[in-house]
């Protein structure tokens, strides 16, 4: 039993040579052991503990300014490529209009946005297009007869086309016509520059009914979303003063005087009906706002304004366009400043003239009525004739001109919106806000009061061939979110509003009204 055998050593637990006058409490093989746990156990430290710790330090904190949403210019100038072509400028652009002259100032302007739907069979559901996407909703602020539904837009022979068409009340909403409207919010807007579009219009040229429309809007208000317009739209103000309360009066009174006399003649002469300025230049400080807030800590005027590329219509047999921007606060009887050269008309033939709807309790209208081309319609000519606007934002030397039939039709300079002490506010800015584009087909009596459906053709489609976008070489502004004029971190609070059409109020949605420091109950 005491003797030893040669293969002794490997059934002895105990490592260590007995011969051995160098063997200790570690032999070599213990050593090699420790070391590899040694080793296995600091990668699995650094692998989860050293490596976020150096990522953070080390990692540089990107800057959304200079990019701007899906698809946007960032900060060298640089513009992304999408696969299917579905970059800022469309592959199928012609070379050629990649620059342009102002129509204002005949300074250049280089090509920033286009899209000339030259892909058939495009769909604009919720998430199919990287700058735009139909609604699905009853535009009810207007009592449209239809439903928008994005079914209804798609691209075929080389143009978008918006189709309206009678359709089941069973399976449409109750409602008897479906149409469609799409629009770029929050995916792509401009701020500032030109923006065209060649249209045909829908249905016959000496028929009236029909309501189509291409226009822009502030990126605060998504178009058929009440909630989120309410005392969004249509201001464009950046004073703190009574244009920012409610029906334009002082709390608890009947003054200024202007404000409630001589205005909508269907509603008492009251001037407005308007819920007040939600993010105002009054703002409480802590109160919800979009920002941006001033060195005083009061904060920048924000809201939606709304500049109209065209709404077409059709009167005594000819068609016609209205050449629209919609304001608030209003002047005394909606009438601006036109005494010497504020308002612009390019016409000689005297085919267009200052409407004569000049608005109404909910809004105040500058509007050019101008002759469409009148071979430009589905049912007449068959053509597709340019229309657009071109507009420098801001006060003083700021105007919007309106092409019509590609030729410059009428301009409103920022003189004619000055302070009107009248109603005791202020000067209104041509939009300083990031605009969105909209275009959509519908119809509905408010717009035309006796619409004669019998004379009506269906289908009839809103067809655009292109839509371009320009801005002068040294002033591009594009996205939704600017610096001086932010709405994603706003929009992202109250994402809700601009998902739900259903709530139609700011109050029905839950949240409170922003406290006006002007209001009767200030901020306290």
């Amino acid at each position: 039993m005491h003797e030893q055998e040669p293969d002794d050593s490997i059934h002895n637990p105990d490592q260590r040579d007995p011969k051995s006058e160098k063997s200790g409490i570690f032999s070599s093989r213990g050593v090699l052991n420790m070391g590899c746990l040694t080793i296995l156990v600091l990668g699995l430290l650094m692998l989860f503990a050293g490596y976020p710790i150096i990522s953070r330090l080390t990692n540089k904190k990107l800057t959304s300014q200079g990019g701007f949403n899906l698809g946007g210019i960032n900060a060298t100038g640089q513009i992304p490529v999408f696969p299917g072509n579905h970059g800022l400028i469309d592959d199928d652009t012609p070379k050629d209009v990649y620059t342009k002259r102002s129509w204002q100032t005949d300074e250049e302007l280089v090509l920033v946005f286009s899209d000339e739907f030259e892909q058939e069979g495009r769909t604009f559901y919720p998430g199919d297009d990287p700058y735009w996407e139909a609604v699905d909703l009853h535009y009810w602020g207007t009592n449209d007869l239809e439903w928008y539904d994005p079914s209804q837009v798609t691209t075929s022979n080389g143009s978008l086309q918006i189709t309206i068409e009678q359709a089941d009340p069973t399976s449409n909403h109750n409602l008897s016509y479906k149409s469609g409207m799409v629009q770029t919010w929050n995916k792509f807007c401009f701020t500032g520059g030109l923006i065209e579009t060649s249209l045909r219009l829908p249905g016959s040229n000496a028929i009236g009914g029909f309501w189509p429309a291409v226009w822009t809007m502030g990126n605060l208000a998504r178009a058929g979303f009440g909630a989120s317009a309410e005392g969004n739209w249509p201001y464009t103000y950046e004073a703190c003063d009574v244009g920012t309360l409610p029906n334009q009066t002082y709390p608890g009174t009947m003054t200024p005087l202007a404000a409630v006399t001589n205005g909508d003649q269907y509603n008492n002469d009251m001037l407005s009906f308007l819920p007040g300025q939600r993010l105002s230049a009054c703002t409480c400080p802590g109160e919800s706002h979009p920002g941006p807030m001033k060195s005083d800590g009061s904060y920048v005027g924000r809201a939606s304004p709304e500049i109209d590329i065209i709404e077409a219509t059709v009167h005594d047999g000819v068609g016609y366009g209205s050449l629209s921007g919609q304001w608030a606060p209003y002047n005394a009887e909606y009438a601006i400043f036109n005494s010497s050269g504020e308002t612009e008309f390019f016409d000689t033939s005297d085919k267009i003239h200052y409407n004569d709807y000049v608005g109404g309790v909910l809004q105040q209208t500058t509007s050019g009525l101008a002759q469409t081309n009148q071979n430009a319609y589905e049912l007449n000519g068959g053509l597709f004739a340019v229309y657009g606007f071109e507009y420098k934002p801001g006060y003083d030397d700021a105007y919007i001109t309106w092409i019509s039939d590609n030729k410059k039709a009428w301009t409103i300079h920022a003189s004619a919106m000055i302070a009107d002490s009248r109603t005791e506010i202020s000067a209104r800015p041509m939009s300083l806000e990031p605009m969105y584009i909209i275009a959509n087909l519908g119809f509905s009596t408010n717009f035309v009061a006796n619409i004669e459906f019998e004379l009506l053709t269906f289908p009839a489609h809103l067809s655009i061939d292109w839509i371009r976008v320009y801005q002068p070489r040294g002033s591009v502004n594009i996205g939704c979110d600017p610096v001086d004029h932010p709405t994603a971190a706003y929009i992202e609070t109250y994402k809700e509003v601009y998902a739900n059409p259903n709530l139609t109020t700011w109050t029905e949605y839950g949240e409170p009204w922003p406290k006006n420091r002007l209001s009767a109950t200030g901020c306290d």
